[in-house]
């Protein structure tokens, strides 16, 4: 059985990430590839990277048979980085998000998002500077 990563996309200009941040997420990713060959048993897999100026999103989406609703919620052992559970627990040291299950159309997904203060190394922005003047003097 061929399987194969069918699309990898990359969405606006690609910044430089914060040196964990940026390995947080490709530990999510290959979490993400590895779930989607092993359990699902997909064939066909697209992966995203989307850079704005909000955030940084990571998606990756398969063909496979779906992510098991148990597994949606499992809760997992504290520490213990394995399954969803501990791509969430990433997640939430990067102050990000992971939102997984079955989407209707077109087929399974598993996003992460970072917001762009925590994931880029050298984020600006124009209230940054204007709160540091002015609050924090």
């Amino acid at each position: 059985m061929l399987r194969s990563i069918s699309r990898v996309g990359v969405e606006g200009t690609p910044r430089t990430l914060h040196p964990i941040v940026r390995d947080e997420i490709y530990r999510t990713g290959v979490k993400a590839l590895r779930n989607a060959f092993r359990h699902a048993e997909a064939k066909q897999i697209e992966v995203e990277l989307r850079y704005d100026e909000a955030q940084l999103r990571l998606r990756i989406r398969d063909d496979g048979k779906g992510i098991d609703p148990e597994f949606l919620t499992a809760e997992g052992r504290a520490g213990h980085f394995i399954g969803l559970h501990g791509m969430r627990e990433r997640a939430k040291l990067m102050r990000g998000k992971l939102t997984s299950g079955r989407r209707r159309v077109p087929a399974p997904e598993i996003e992460l998002s970072v917001p762009a203060v925590h994931a880029y190394a050298a984020f600006s922005a124009p209230w940054r500077s204007w709160f540091t003047q002015e609050v924090l003097r």
